[in-house]
């Protein structure tokens, strides 16, 4: 059907569908007296039954900018159908700067050579927002992996680039509270390892704070104006727009709260009329390790709504400093509304454990073992999420020994339960196999 209305051949296109795999598509660039060459070379890994990976049809949505970060190309989709291709592009006064793949033009991972300083152009410049917050997030992961590997400061650039989108208000709020949300830590965990290095939880976690810190500081003069301009006056709305202001308007606090000690994250909590802004203050608060007071008022006011109270439990996990992640979710476990019986939560509490990475991967090894206590207990009740669950375990072999052996011993431990159930003993051998 498709063949006919369009009048193409889409055998090629089939391979898709056909083809297992994701296709790496690696790029270069050349300039020479006005020509701009892009080169493509695409390649997909063998797969069980498929070693030999036939080339795909790959749209490549293709954008250039000059020096002033004006278009000098608009977007122009190059088809590429061979295993290797390259694209010229002639009457360039200047070497462009390429925004390669826009709008996700094609679900493959793209790999090119690139700087920090044309990450940071891109950010600043480039008019698709996929491809700016892509240059951003890749320039916030290298930003953040120089400073664990070789403690430098804060990437100037980028923090100038945060600076100026921050204060563009034709942007999108949500847009630019995307930009703001850091790389997660075990991506940087992730990357460190594929790049030979072996992770540490707690130098992951530090330059974090360094950066929000040092952000804090340089937009001090602008957030208290980026607050109120994002503040969202009257009755509460769902609507896409408040939405991306409410989500701004947190990133915004979160900062402020560096600064200012809290203040106006304690004059939020106690004005708001709805339960959104009250948790953005509370998480404001508690990340700053204040507002007991006001976990204690949220938790009376809402201890009625079990889904409320399955925020407020995760939230008091994941904004616990690392050092005390294990004590505040072994305490929690005692709380009168935990119950291994409720499944969500199970999940707040204790993927709220697994998802704070410097917490969880403390040396202390306590948080291991402390998931693992649980995992055993619920496994009888409810074999499918424990099963689950057991997957905060299977990136272990990408740490240090001494956390490896930890892990190692929970994971035996745990496999090691009598009456184990299937799907939790399948998940917990396929895990320890990894090794």
């Amino acid at each position: 059907m498709f063949e006919d209305s369009t009048g193409r051949d889409l055998t090629q296109f089939k391979r898709w569908y056909g083809q297992a795999g994701t296709p790496r598509l690696k790029v270069s660039d050349s300039f020479e007296d006005g020509s701009y060459t892009l080169s493509f070379e695409q390649s997909t890994a063998p797969t069980p039954g498929q070693p030999n990976k036939d080339p795909r049809v790959i749209p490549i949505a293709v954008g250039l900018l000059n020096d002033n970060g004006d278009e000098v190309r608009p977007t122009t989709v190059l088809e590429m159908t061979e295993a290797r291709q390259s694209f010229t592009f002639e009457g360039l006064a200047s070497r462009p700067v390429p925004s390669i793949l826009r709008e996700f033009s094609a679900p493959v991972i793209l790999e090119r050579d690139s700087s920090n300083a044309e990450r940071a152009f891109l950010l600043a410049h480039d008019s698709d927002p996929f491809n700016r917050w892509e240059a951003g997030n890749a320039l916030a992961k290298e930003t953040r992996i120089a400073m664990v590997l070789d403690g430098t400061a804060p990437d100037a650039a980028y923090l100038d680039a945060l600076q100026n989108l921050l204060r563009d208000d034709s942007l999108d709020p949500a847009f630019r509270a995307l930009i703001l949300q850091p790389p997660g830590q075990s991506d940087i965990a992730q990357t460190l390892h594929e790049r030979g290095h072996v992770p540490d939880p707690q130098k992951i976690y530090e330059p974090r704070q360094t950066f929000a810190q040092t952000l804090a500081q340089q937009l001090a003069d602008s957030l208290p104006r980026l607050y109120a301009d994002t503040t969202v006056e009257g009755a509460y709305s769902p609507d896409a727009v408040s939405a991306g202001k409410r989500g701004l308007n947190g990133r915004i606090l979160s900062l402020l709260t560096r600064l200012d000690g809290g203040q106006q994250a304690t004059r939020q909590f106690e004005t708001a009329d709805n339960m959104t802004q009250q948790f953005t203050a509370l998480a404001a608060l508690l990340h700053a390790e204040k507002g007991a007071a006001q976990s204690q008022a949220f938790f009376d006011q809402w201890q009625g709504d079990r889904l409320v109270m399955d925020k407020w439990f995760a939230l008091q996990v994941a904004s616990a400093p690392p050092q005390k992640t294990s004590e505040v979710t072994a305490e929690l476990t005692q709380h009168p509304l935990f119950t291994l019986k409720n499944p969500n939560r199970f999940r707040a509490v204790m993927g709220a454990l697994a998802g704070s990475h410097a917490g969880f991967h403390h040396a202390s090894g306590a948080g291991y073992s402390l998931l693992a206590d649980n995992l055993m207990a619920l496994d009888s009740l409810n074999p499918q999420t424990t099963a689950r669950m057991c997957t905060a375990f299977q990136t272990w072999t990408r740490y240090d020994a001494d956390r490896q052996a930890l892990i190692r011993t929970q994971l035996e431990r745990i496999k090691s339960v009598d009456g184990l159930s299937r799907d939790t003993n399948e998940m917990v051998s396929r895990i320890l196999e990894a090794s």
